[in-house]
């Protein structure tokens, strides 16, 4: 155990990369909270920041990363996948569209031994079978270090909820979640695991019956019950100090991946390609590379059915920058400023704001993104299934289907990097009834 703390001090997971005193990544973030929630999230950030820099509260998470959670999550290199690409010795675009590939046939067939590689990390393979479990833990140890003795909170695809139970379950904390009706019924098998871990899950019948609407119900509680119930909030959104803390927890794996990638492959990723739907996943493994300049970092995007109003997740395809949810980012919203309502096959992409780093490095250029329908998501899902033996989230499979699209169009020797970030047991349903 001596071991694990002694390498937490050197883990550059803190500190590296704060925002402003008020909150603010650029123009994005801040606190826009009731006055009831004021003084909870000074309490909340001061917590925090005394937390982060306390080796005895480090090394604890640490241990458990290890021993609990199986970290480091692996590195795994699809060479099927790759090669049936485009970038693979076949030279062939399977399920990359039609002007993949047409990329594909202009360049001609790949030189063996040359071709596009293409590398998971394996988030699938934490404990509860995703990247949630990694914040979930820290703010649990965090709301146990306040003194608080329930928690709250929101999830939507069901992993972030599950990993709270764990946690709270783990540490011996009371467990609230809430989750909206439309959600519990494409998420049943979570909705199961939940309360046989010891949660309370709570049916959100108002709004679209999704994530929004949970997080809304989630904070009323929060509100109602300060005094001894923590708000574990599961994505890098929301006020601060929650986008820096969620985003500091998942650094784990940008910290993992780089190390591996210089280990497994000797050298870095020309790309790094990860899902986004409030912002987590793809901060904890863009973090690693931010600093590496000649590391594209693409965030994947909830296309859904169409790029029109309902019908989508994407921010930066079809917002604007305005409040949800305490903070300024990028959101859906119509001229009058009422939110949109969203869509997408995922359960977790489905919400109407990103978080605000991810806001911020896109004005900065640091960051791109693109958004993949519901159809190229479920061709990415079984693509993976079928050729490497692996069932991503339906999250996670929008960044496969955008590899696989990038890997018939890059130039040979290119190496994709792409956060599996978790796993699909939990949508086999879903699936099923979208290929009806």
């Amino acid at each position: 155990m001596e071991n694990d703390k002694s390498a937490v001090a050197d883990r550059p997971m803190f500190g590296r990369r704060d925002p402003d005193a008020r909150g603010y990544f650029g123009a994005y973030g801040g606190r826009f909270v009731p006055e009831t929630l004021v003084a909870p999230i000074e309490e909340l950030t001061a917590g925090y920041l005394a937390a982060r820099d306390d080796r005895a509260f480090r090394g604890e998470l640490e241990t458990l990363l290890t021993h609990y959670v199986g970290r480091p999550t692996s590195l795994y290199e699809t060479r099927r996948l790759a090669a049936e690409c485009g970038g693979g010795p076949s030279g062939k675009a399977v399920g990359a569209g039609a002007a993949a590939a047409a990329t594909a046939a202009a360049r001609g067939p790949a030189k063996a031994g040359r071709g596009v590689r293409i590398l998971l990390k394996r988030e699938d393979l934490a404990h509860t079978g995703a990247h949630k479990i990694n914040n979930a833990l820290g703010q649990a140890l965090l709301a146990r270090r306040m003194g608080k003795r329930r928690v709250v909170a929101e999830t939507g695809a069901g992993q972030h909820g599950v990993a709270t139970a764990t946690a709270c379950a783990l540490l011996g904390l009371r467990c609230c979640i809430y989750m909206g009706a439309e959600d519990m019924r494409r998420q049943a098998l979570n909705v199961v695991r939940m309360r046989l871990l010891g949660a309370e899950v709570r049916e959100v019948e108002a709004g679209s019956r999704t994530l929004k609407d949970a997080i809304n119900e989630a904070m009323r509680d929060w509100v109602a019950n300060v005094t001894d119930t923590y708000y574990l909030l599961g994505s890098a959104l929301g006020p601060h100090p929650y986008p820096l803390m969620v985003r500091e927890f998942q650094s784990v794996i940008g910290y993992e991946a780089r190390r591996q990638m210089l280990d497994q492959v000797g050298r870095l990723p020309d790309v790094v390609v990860a899902c986004v739907g409030g912002g987590s996943n793809a901060m904890g493994i863009f973090d690693g590379f931010l600093e590496d300049a000649e590391v594209r970092l693409v965030g994947v995007e909830a296309g859904g059915d169409a790029i029109a109003p309902g019908r989508h997740a994407a921010r930066f395809a079809g917002g604007s920058t305005g409040v949800l949810q305490g903070t300024r980012t990028f959101i859906l919203q119509d001229e009058a400023g009422n939110i949109e309502p969203t869509h997408s096959i995922s359960a977790g992409l489905d919400y109407a704001a990103i978080g605000p780093e991810h806001a911020w490095l896109r004005d900065l250029g640091r960051t791109e993104y693109v958004h993949v329908s519901d159809a190229d998501a479920l061709e990415g899902f079984q693509t993976l299934a079928r050729l490497e033996g692996i069932l991503p989230a339906l999250e996670s499979a929008h960044a496969i289907a955008y590899a696989m699209r990038l890997a018939a169009e890059v130039a040979d020797d290119t190496v994709i990097l792409v956060n599996l970030s978790g796993r699909g047991d939990k949508d086999v349903q879903s699936v099923v009834e979208a290929l009806r």
